[in-house]
């Protein structure tokens, strides 16, 4: 059945894949400013560590949330679906793996911070995590978004999944 205003299968306003881009956004623009605060705060300009400790665990929880439905839902259903992305999905996985352990530290790092902190140490961090995510997403973007936009699941629909959950703007 297509929906003639907006020529989207099934009913939707945007496809899954599209929604994926615009978690992808707005995951990349929370990591900026958070990299933004904390070299405000290494540079003795910035905030409290204790905001920076909040900010970190948002971001942290939100990829955690998106990584997870897609290893735990989505990936489940492009596997079925698409049998060829299954080894793309496993290395998807693997990055899904490298991504907590990385947050892990990071988050660790920050609720350690004080005077006494390496900013060095903690950029690093940041900066592998900057790197490892944006080259996750891009791959993530390529190989998947087409299969996501093809998928009809109106439960979707009715109740996106964790994996396509971001906050509305305000």
């Amino acid at each position: 059945m297509e929906n003639t205003e907006h020529n989207e299968p099934y009913g939707r306003v945007r496809a899954f894949g599209n929604q994926l881009i615009e978690v992808h956004i707005w995951l990349r623009e929370e990591l900026e400013q958070l990299r933004e605060d904390v070299d405000a705060y290494l540079d003795g300009h910035g905030g409290l560590p204790r905001k920076l400790q909040a900010h970190c665990l948002t971001f942290c929880s939100a990829v955690h949330r998106h990584h997870t439905g897609e290893d735990g839902g989505a990936f489940l259903v492009l596997a079925d679906q698409f049998p060829e992305l299954r080894p793309v999905l496993e290395e998807l996985k693997r990055d899904h793996n490298m991504v907590s352990w990385l947050l892990g530290n990071l988050q660790k790092l920050l609720s350690d911070l004080g005077p006494e902190s390496d900013p060095a140490s903690i950029r690093a961090e940041l900066d592998g995590l900057s790197s490892l995510l944006e080259t996750h997403f891009t791959y993530e973007e390529r190989q998947l978004v087409s299969a996501l936009n093809a998928l009809s699941r109106p439960e979707w629909d009715a109740s996106k999944p964790d994996f396509l959950l971001a906050p509305e703007p305000d």
